[in-house]
């Protein structure tokens, strides 16, 4: 988990027929459908027929989109893969609107200090794709690192990185 939160990776470029091509890369930001990898995968193959990658970013993958797209009043034009995560790069510091319209609630933790603001809600059990694996979660994050910007995306962590994570946290607190 803790390779795939800090992994926020850019592309830039521009992606051609971005209305209709783009709006699959906001449902999956809002876990529609739930993540997977085979999702993840198809949206990411989708994303690379449209757009090169600016791998100036070092570790991030965000595909810049000629025109806004968004939805509930939230725009973006720019979608993110970050290891088990798919998302997109929301106009402005939303976190908090975010979660408010999405019922997201504050995380506990600030991802070892990479997130300023972070709030996120997991899947019911119903919709969860691989209970046993690991857990999905719609999550809004604002960061130093993304001026401007707030991170929204569907996230698949795995139940080790996430035990390692809360230990962190807790040991942190001692």
């Amino acid at each position: 988990m803790l390779r795939t939160l800090f992994a926020v990776v850019a592309v830039s470029g521009s992606l051609q027929a971005a209305g209709a091509a783009a709006e699959p890369f906001y449902d999956a930001a809002l876990c529609k459908p739930a993540y997977t990898m085979d999702s993840a995968t198809a949206l990411y193959e989708a994303a690379e027929k449209l757009a090169k990658p600016d791998t100036s970013l070092l570790t991030a993958y965000v595909y810049k989109l000629p025109q806004d797209l968004g939805q509930d009043g939230f725009k973006t034009n720019e979608v993110v893969f970050a290891g088990t995560s798919v998302g997109v790069l929301v106009q402005g510091q939303q976190a908090e609107a975010l979660a408010q319209r999405y019922q997201l609630q504050r995380e506990r933790s600030s991802l070892m200090g990479a997130s300023t603001k972070g709030y996120a809600r997991e899947l019911p059990p119903n919709e969860q794709p691989q209970p046993d694996a690991g857990t999905v979660s719609i999550v809004a994050r604002e960061s130093a690192a993304l001026p401007g910007k707030t991170l929204l995306a569907c996230e698949f962590v795995t139940k080790e990185d996430r035990a390692a994570l809360e230990a962190y946290e807790k040991s942190k607190s001692q």
